[in-house]
C-alpha cells in the first residue's frame, strides 16, 4: 500500500507492506486529515519516523475480536493503551505511560490506503456525518475536550488565541456552553469564519490589547510561541490559561507573571470522541467550511507543502 511517512527528516510517499491484524482491527481509510501537529512532526517534533497522521474516516476491513465492526464507517481514537494500568483499568488510555499514538509515537498513523487500531478505540459513525465532517471527529474532540478540564458556563469570559483550524473548532465548539467567545487572531476572513457563531466575537490580535486583563480563561491554540505571551496579557489574576498548541522548540515564558498573578496553567491534548460525534450528528457545530483544499493521497508531499502555507485552513487526502 502507499503511504504518507517521515523518514531522516523528510516527508515521502512510500510502498509500504498493508499492516497485519496481530490482534487488532485493520480500517480502510477513506479520508484523512492533515494538521499541524503533522507539520511540526515533519519539522522534529515527537523525534517520530513512520506514517504520519491521526485524522482519519474509514471502513473495517478486519477485526478478530469484534467481527460486528466489520464493513462498518468508523473513526479512531488515537491514543492505545496497554490495558492493563491503573489509567487503562480506570478507562483513561489517554495517559497510559505504555500508551501508542497513531501517527504520533510508536503508531504508524492515517495517511495510508490502510491503518491498524484495536477494535476498542474505534467508534461507528452515524449515517448523518459526511466523511468529510467525520475527519473533524479528532479535532474537534481535542477542541472539545478543554471543558473536561476546566468549568465553562454561560458567564464565563473565554479567549482563544489563533484562528487557525485548531482555534477556530474551540471557539465554534465551547460557543454552546459560554455567551462570550473571543477569537484572537492576524485574518480577518479567518475571523469572519468563526462569527457565523452568535456569540463568538472576532479580535484582531493588534487590538486585543484594549479589552486588559479581563477574561477568565484563555485557550492558546495558535501554534506558536508568542501566543503563550499574549495570553498571559489577557488572562485576569487567579484566572486559567489552557495550552493547545504543539510546536518543535523550546518556549520561553514569563513564570514571574504566572506566579505573582497566580495563574492556573493547565496541558490539554486529546478530548473524547463521543461528544464530538454528538456536536457532529445535532449541527451543534459546523466544520465543512474549514476544509481548504483535497488532495490525492499520491499527491502527499505537495499537500503537506500546501497545508503548510500561511492562511491555509485543512487539507484532506483522500484515498
Amino acid at each position: 500500500m502507499k503511504a504518507l511517512r517521515v523518514k531522516a527528516g523528510h516527508v515521502e510517499i512510500e510502498d509500504v507492506a498493508k499492516p497485519k491484524a496481530d490482534g487488532e482491527a485493520i480500517v480502510r481509510v477513506i479520508k484523512s486529515g492533515i494538521c499541524n501537529t503533522d507539520l511540526e512532526i515533519a519539522r522534529g517534533y515527537a523525534a517520530f519516523e513512520g506514517t504520519i497522521g491521526h485524522e482519519f474516516v474509514g471502513i473495517v476491513d478486519q477485526a478478530p475480536n469484534a467481527s460486528d465492526l466489520i464493513g462498518k464507517r468508523v473513526v479512531g481514537e488515537i491514543n492505545a493503551g496497554c490495558g492493563k494500568c491503573r489509567l487503562c483499568l480506570a478507562c483513561d488510555q489517554r495517559h497510559c505511560p505504555n500508551r501508542t499514538v497513531l501517527g504520533i509515537h510508536g503508531r504508524d498513523g492515517t495517511h495510508a490506503e490502510f491503518l491498524k487500531l484495536p477494535a476498542a478505540n474505534l467508534l461507528e459513525v452515524p449515517e448523518v456525518i459526511s466523511d468529510v465532517e467525520a475527519v473533524f471527529v479528532e479535532p474537534l474532540a481535542a477542541a472539545y475536550g478543554i471543558s473536561e478540564q476546566v468549568e465553562i458556563t454561560r458567564d464565563t469570559r473565554v479567549a482563544v488565541i489563533g484562528d487557525g483550524k485548531l482555534g477556530i473548532l474551540c471557539a465554534r465548539s465551547l460557543s454552546g456552553l459560554s455567551g462570550d467567545i473571543n477569537l484572537v487572531g492576524k485574518h480577518r476572513n479567518k475571523l469572519d469564519l468563526a462569527e457565523k457563531y452568535g456569540n463568538v466575537t472576532g479580535v484582531m490580535l493588534d487590538e486585543a490589547g484594549e479589552f486588559g486583563r479581563t477574561f477568565d480563561i484563555v485557550i492558546e491554540a495558535s501554534g506558536s510561541e508568542s501566543g503563550f505571551s499574549t495570553a498571559l496579557g489577557l488572562v485576569r489574576p487567579r484566572g486559567k490559561v489552557v495550552l493547545k498548541s504543539t510546536f518543535h522548540g523550546a518556549p520561553t515564558w514569563n513564570a514571574t507573571k504566572v506566579v505573582v498573578d497566580e495563574i492556573t496553567v493547565v496541558g490539554s491534548r486529546c478530548g473524547r470522541f463521543a461528544p464530538a460525534l454528538e456536536l457532529l450528528s445535532t449541527g451543534a457545530v459546523e466544520v465543512e467550511d474549514l476544509v481548504s483544499d483535497e488532495y490525492a493521497l499520491a499527491n502527499g508531499v505537495a499537500a503537506m507543502e500546501w497545508a503548510a502555507e500561511r492562511g491555509i485552513l485543512k487539507v484532506l487526502l483522500s484515498m
